[in-house]
């Protein structure tokens, strides 16, 4: 029987699919963290793993997951990791796993517990290092989840997953509902929608943030829709020298969600 690391195993250059050619249902994740990450909540999410034969000896126990349960998997060249991740910075590590599902937000509400809550409402963000900052900092500041427009196509990517360092598999996205009034069933359970903007609101280091709080988050360009922020039931602004414009949007959910943080953690 040849052994698991037998060269011969590589696939052939023409063999390596990149991301694009996974299925609907699947998506290709790498970095070492996102995918110990994922192993460590969702195993049975992986379908294939490559690997660099360095990897090996700290991925022994996925290793032998997938032995056990019928998982192919690979080492691979350098070059082949690359081609996989579509990516230079894959770590040594390249997946194909099922996605995540995505919960709908009125089924997703009930199961939350009682008091201090913290949701975020992504209005345009699209970036995937943006979106990997975002749950990165998500996670460790305790967000529930994190909010997706019913009509947007947001999604997790392999580059986002990757920069969340394991937030992706901590914070979950959740579809919003349709209807005139995005935030009803949010205010229904008890939570306070606060628009986030880059001038004209009040200061968020000022006053107490609500402890059952969803931070609507605009677009990294265009910002958020005025008609989102009208709707609203606060508007705040992060206070700054004014030597830039703006912060970028995943360095300014990560200073909302530490203020947010400091305000309530003892209560939670």
């Amino acid at each position: 029987m040849s052994s698991p690391w037998d060269k011969a195993r590589r696939p052939a250059p023409a063999a390596v699919a990149t991301e694009a050619d996974t299925g609907g249902d699947e998506q290709r994740l790498y970095g070492i963290n996102a995918i110990r990450a994922l192993f460590a909540r969702r195993p049975q999410a992986l379908r294939k793993l490559y690997l660099s034969e360095a990897r090996v000896p700290e991925l022994r126990e996925i290793l032998k997951w997938c032995a056990t349960h019928r998982v192919g998997y690979r080492v691979v060249e350098e070059d082949d990791l690359r081609r996989l991740a579509a990516s230079s910075h894959h770590e040594g590590v390249v997946a194909d796993v099922l996605r995540a599902p995505m919960p709908r937000l009125d089924a997703w509400l009930p199961a939350l517990p009682p008091g201090p809550c913290c949701v975020l409402w992504l209005d345009g963000v699209g970036n995937p290092h943006n979106l990997g900052a975002i749950l990165r900092s998500a996670a460790n500041f305790g967000v529930a989840g994190v909010i997706v427009p019913a009509h947007a196509s947001l999604q997790v990517s392999g580059a986002a997953a990757r920069v969340a360092e394991g937030g992706a598999e901590r914070v979950p996205l959740v579809r919003a509902d349709g209807g005139s009034d995005p935030f009803a069933a949010l205010r229904a359970a008890g939570f306070t929608p606060v628009a986030t903007l880059v001038h004209g609101g009040d200061d968020v280091f000022a006053d107490p943030l609500p402890a059952r709080v969803v931070y609507v988050m605009g677009a990294e360009q265009a910002g958020m829709d005025r008609g989102l922020a009208a709707s609203c039931d606060r508007r705040i602004s992060i206070p700054g020298t004014g030597a830039v414009e703006s912060l970028n949007v995943a360095t300014a959910t990560g200073v909302l969600l530490a203020e947010w943080f400091r305000q309530h953690r003892a209560s939670r």
